[in-house]
């Protein structure tokens, strides 16, 4: 592990908000509110200074895993609403703290954008952490390289997270056996926070990405069960998914790394992809001896 993890850095800050604070923690710079601060709120000026460190640290640690995460001069500001949920206009000065009117804004784009960016980071986060307790310094060092030449064709920053997890799914799938991406993406997914595993594991999973922008509408349905031999598919159509076939290979690490925290008994061993006309047509392996990449997967014609 490297120092404290984001995951504890996040429940630290979490731990510290409450439903009905009139606090938030914004850049004095710009208005923002960076992950994890973005949609806390917090009952007093000096529990807000505490989130402000913890954030700090957050991102700071954070910046280990993706160099090109924004810095933000953080400060605290009070609403004059406390029922408000919105961006706040203009920037304060960032050596004072302010109190801030909110104004009409895209509130659900940006929070959504938000919810995709922390998501992003989170998992890729929690992949670094598992490679970081084997001898994956390589490995480490060639996805920095490959997210730096991919970001250079990236206009949108906010797109640069998409970025980090195509590099990881391509280093993944050039430098790792199967039998080795599955371990480490279970690790990956054993340090993110539990979810319940009641349901539908599939259908929950793809419920969780779409709630984080990952992908757009979704179905699926149970094609075959062989219980005699621990087998299961399960086909799935989805739409805007959000990161990009490379060299006619669909990543799907994220996929896979949010499968894993919800699956139970099933084990996730692959995925075929094929081209649909407006998305994805995916067959969701589960059970079975030998999976197969998890990271990326070749694109079929349909």
């Amino acid at each position: 592990m490297i120092g404290t993890t984001l995951a504890e850095l996040r429940e630290r800050v979490e731990r510290l908000a409450t439903d009905d604070g009139s606090y938030r923690v914004v850049c004095g710079r710009t208005g923002e509110r960076p992950v994890p601060v973005a949609t806390l709120r917090f009952d007093s000026r000096s529990t807000a200074r505490l989130a402000v460190r913890a954030t700090e640290q957050y991102r700071s640690t954070l910046r280990t895993y993706d160099p090109r995460t924004p810095r933000y001069d953080l400060i605290v500001c009070e609403e004059s609403d406390p029922f408000g949920d919105r961006a706040l206009p203009g920037a304060p000065r960032p050596d004072t703290d302010a109190a801030v009117s909110p104004v009409s804004d895209d509130r659900d784009s940006n929070e959504g954008k938000q919810r995709r960016i922390e998501f992003c980071h989170r998992v890729a986060a929690a992949v670094f952490e598992a490679l970081s307790d084997g001898p994956y310094d390589d490995l480490e060092t060639a996805v920095v390289d490959a997210y730096f030449e991919l970001a250079e064709t990236v206009d949108d920053p906010d797109d640069l997270c998409l970025c980090l997890l195509e590099s990881l799914a391509a280093e993944f799938d050039a430098r790792l056996s199967p039998d080795q991406q599955a371990a480490l993406l279970t690790d990956a997914a054993s340090q993110l926070t539990p979810v319940d595993r009641s349901g539908q594991p599939v259908a929950t999973a793809l419920a969780a990405l779409q709630r984080r922008g990952l992908v757009g509408e979704f179905s699926c349905r149970s094609t075959s069960i062989d219980r005699a031999n621990r087998r299961r598919t399960v086909q799935v159509t989805l739409s805007a998914y959000a990161l990009s076939v490379r060299d006619g290979r669909l990543p799907v690490l994220p996929v896979a790394v949010e499968l894993s925290r919800h699956q139970p008994e099933w084990s996730l061993s692959g995925f075929r992809v094929v081209d649909a006309e407006r998305g994805w047509r995916l067959v969701v392996e589960l059970g079975g001896s030998e999976p197969m990449s998890l990271s990326t997967v070749p694109v079929q014609s349909p």
